[in-house]
Formats: C-alpha cells, structure tokens, sequence
C-alpha cells in the first residue's frame, strides 16, 4: 500500500524538481542573450530526444498521438511562451501565467469529456481570472519588466496549447512519460528550426550557434536534462508511488520558485501588485487543488 505521506527524502526530491521547473524561467531569459527564442526551442527538443531515443523503446502509442504532442508542447507550449519571454513578459510573471494551464485543462474536459465544473472550481477560476486581470492592468513596461499585454496573451495561449497537450496525453493512457516525452519531441523540434529559419533568419541562427557560450549550452543542458528527462522522470516516480493529492500541490511553488529567482537573478521587481496578482492565481490553484484531492 502506498504511503499518504511524503518522507524527508522524497519531500526534497519534489523540492528539487519544482524548484528546477521554476528556476528553469531565468535560465531560459539568461540563454537569449545569444540565442533566438525559436532556436533556443529547436535546440531543447532535439537534444531531449538524441540520443536517449536509442536507449528508451517507443509508448505503445500512435504516431499521431506523439505528434500532437509534440506540435502542442514543442511548438504551442515552448515556442510560444519563449518568444513572449524574449522581451514581453518577464520570466517571474511568465512562471505564474503560464500556470493557468490547470483552467484551461478543466475547460477542455469539460468540452470533450463532459465532465461536470464544480462550484469550486467556478470560485479557483474566478480567482485565477482576477490574478490575471491584475497583470493585464499593469502590463505598461514599468518597474523595468517590460511585461506587455502581447506576452500575457502569448503566455496565456501557450497555456491553453498545455492543456491540449495534456488532453491528449490523457488519451495515451499509462505510458512512461519519459519515453513519451523524448519521442515526442522529434516532432517538435524540426517544425521549430523551419520557424526559426523562416521569422529569426539564417544570420541570427549562425551568428547565435557561434556567441554561444558555455553558460547558453548550459542551458539548453538544463531544459532537457534538468526540466524534461530529470523533472518527468521524478515526478512521475513520485506519483506511482504517493496520491496525486500528495504529490501535485508541490507544483504550487513553481511560480515561487520562478519570481523568487527572476527577481535575485535578474533583479526583476516585485511591487505590491504582482504580489497580489500571484496571491489570487495561485489561491484559485490551490483551491483546485484541494478539491481534487478531497
């Protein structure tokens, strides 16, 4: 029978992995400074799936399935996400925004699965949506964030790409989210070099791949080591041996993780209404949160 409750050990494991995840915002801002954000995406997919494809054997899935994916994560997740991160949105806002993914998830179930909303969930999406509408009201580039209402929204859509992501990974069933990740990511990482080749430009990728430095490859190392292979695997080890209830509220400290390192690495601010902007988000997740586990 498994355990209700989390033992030091496995308590720091899931620290070390949502605090990867949340830090993972900085490191991705920090690799731009040589890198152009599609081929920053291009280069995270390709070194997630080569060469550990060749070790790990494919989820008895269809290829359809590891295609879509990888469209809606490699293309619609990241790619998205990274160029509102390339001067639109600051890393620690682009952490909790980004986090709305649970809402859009529960939207999709209830579309396609018929699933029922309960009224908590009204009043965590309720909240969640004020969270949001608070960012939305400051999002003039002030306190040197450069935050704008074109990086909420491109967050905001690559968070709704995540929960497509995520029905359809409901759909695989029980896979090993490892393999699945790594296989799918030889979908995303070709239509991603096509994108950066036809908006970023040949000169801006061969002028990128020579400034790299060892600090930029440290962080693509840190995208498919550290957040992809390391984080999944982890996660996924703790949830087949703990109740979900146990284990997902921890993902609640990835956006804390993620303003607390943008604002000592990168010294982004944290001014009262941000403050209360994370405060009402990450309220109307918990609350979604303990529902589930109820």
């Amino acid at each position: 029978m498994p355990s209700h409750a989390l033992p030091l050990r496995h308590l720091l494991l899931a620290l070390a992995v949502v605090a990867i995840w949340g830090t993972n915002f900085v490191v991705i801002k920090l690799a731009f400074a040589h890198l152009p954000p599609l081929l920053f995406g291009a280069l995270r997919f390709t070194f997630a799936a080569l060469p550990i494809i060749f070790f790990l054997p494919r989820p008895a899935v269809p290829w359809r399935n590891l295609a879509a994916y990888g469209l809606l994560i490699g293309v619609g997740q990241f790619g998205l996400m990274f160029i509102a991160m390339n001067g639109h949105i600051s890393p620690g806002l682009a952490s909790l925004v980004i986090q709305t993914q649970v809402f859009f998830t529960i939207f999709l179930s209830m579309r396609i699965s018929h699933e029922r909303v309960r009224p908590r969930q009204w009043l965590a999406l309720a909240l969640a949506t004020l969270g949001i509408g608070v960012i939305a009201a400051h999002t003039s580039g002030v306190d040197g964030d450069a935050s704008t209402i074109t990086g909420l929204f491109l967050v905001l859509i690559a968070a709704a790409c995540w929960a497509a992501g995520n029905m359809v990974n409901k759909q695989a069933g029980r896979v090993n989210m490892v393999a699945y990740v790594v296989w799918s990511s030889l979908f995303a990482a070709p239509p991603l070099f096509i994108l950066s080749l036809m908006f970023e430009g040949w000169p801006a990728i061969s002028m990128g791949l020579q400034e790299a430095d060892a600090g930029t490859w440290a962080a693509v190392l840190w995208q498919t080591v550290g957040n992809s292979l390391f984080g999944y695997a982890v996660w996924g080890w703790l949830l087949g041996r703990y109740p979900a209830a146990t284990v997902t509220p921890m993902a609640l400290l990835v956006p804390v993780f993620g303003m607390a390192a943008s604002g000592w690495w990168l010294g982004e601010s944290m001014p009262a209404w941000k403050l209360i902007a994370m405060a009402l988000v990450m309220g109307g997740l918990a609350i979604n949160l303990w529902r589930r586990g109820g």
